[in-house]
C-alpha cells in the first residue's frame, strides 16, 4: 500500500478543487426538485465546472476492472440505487431520495463530494435515513486525526448506522485521493477500533458512509451501477477531508 501524502503547496490546490466541488453541489441540490430530470442536473453540473477552470473527473474515469469509461460528470443515484448511477432522462417525483456524487479535477488536483437530497416531501423514515447517514459522516470526520487508526472510522459509521437500526452498504467503501480519483488507503464502513494503519498528517482521504435501510446487500446492474437487492431506500454522503498536524480539514464544503 502507497500513500501518497500531500504537502502545504497540494493543500492549497486541493481547497480550491474541493470549493469548486462544494458550491457546485449546492447548486445541483438547489436544482434537484419534483419535475427535474437527472439529465438536467448532469448538464449544470458540467457547465458549472467548466465555468469554474476545472473538469469533472468521473466523466471517462475507467476504474480497474470497467469495460469502458464512465459516461457522465455526476454520479445520480434513486431510492434503492445507492452509487454510480447514470443522469438519464428519470424525472424526479414527490418521495424519492436522490444520491449526487461528484468528483472535481483542478488542475489535477482532486476532491470528491456526495450528498443526499430529499425530492419533494418524503416519508420519515426516509428523512431518518438522510438524517443518520449524515450523522455517520459528521462522527467519522471528527475522528480522523493524527494519532487515531484506520479502522476508528469504519467503527464509528457502523456503530452509528447500526444503532439506528440501518445497514451499511457492504462492499462499497471510501478512499485516499488528492492526485488521483482513487489511491490509497481504502477506507471501509466498518471496522475493529484501534486498527488499521495510524492516521498522519498529510493524508487526504474521500470518507463516504453509505447506507441502507435494509440488509445492506447489493448488486451490480448491466450499466454498473449499484442497487440494494432486497429493493430497499439508501443514502449516501462523502467529503474530501484533509489531516493537518492537530485536526482535521473539511477540504468539500463551503
Amino acid at each position: 500500500m502507497s500513500i501518497k501524502l500531500k504537502n502545504e503547496k497540494d493543500l492549497e490546490m486541493l481547497r480550491v478543487s474541493g470549493k469548486i466541488l462544494a458550491q457546485t453541489l449546492k447548486t445541483l441540490e438547489e436544482k434537484a426538485q419534483v419535475g427535474t430530470k437527472l439529465s438536467e442536473l448532469e448538464d449544470l453540473a458540467k457547465k458549472l465546472i467548466k465555468e469554474s477552470g476545472a473538469k469533472p473527473s468521473f466523466l471517462g474515469y475507467k476504474p480497474e476492472g470497467a469495460k469502458k469509461g464512465y459516461p457522465a460528470a455526476i454520479c445520480a443515484s434513486v431510492n434503492e440505487k445507492i452509487v454510480h448511477g447514470i443522469p438519464d432522462d428519470y424525472i424526479l417525483k414527490n418521495g424519492d431520495i436522490l444520491k449526487i456524487d461528484l468528483g472535481v479535477n483542478y488542475k489535477n488536483y482532486f476532491t470528491d463530494s456526495a450528498i443526499t437530497v430529499p425530492i419533494g416531501r418524503v416519508s420519515s423514515q426516509a428523512e431518518k435515513l438522510i438524517q443518520i447517514t449524515k450523522d455517520a459522516l459528521n462522527s467519522a470526520i471528527k475522528i480522523c486525526t493524527a494519532g487515531n487508526r484506520l479502522g476508528d472510522i469504519g467503527f464509528v459509521v457502523e456503530k452509528t448506522v447500526k444503532s439506528a437500526g440501518f445497514s451499511v452498504a457492504k462492499g462499497l467503501t471510501g478512499h485516499g485521493v488528492g492526485f488521483e480519483i482513487h489511491e490509497d488507503p481504502t477506507i471501509y464502513n466498518y471496522g475493529d477500533k484501534g486498527t488499521g494503519m495510524i492516521l498522519e498528517p498529510g493524508m487526504v482521504l474521500a470518507i463516504e458512509p453509505m447506507v441502507a435501510i435494509g440488509s445492506g446487500d447489493i448488486k451490480q446492474l448491466a450499466d454498473d451501477s449499484f442497487v440494494m437487492k432486497d429493493g430497499s431506500l439508501s443514502a449516501h454522503f462523502e467529503h474530501t477531508i484533509a489531516i493537518v498536524s492537530k485536526s482535521v480539514e473539511i477540504l468539500t464544503e463551503l
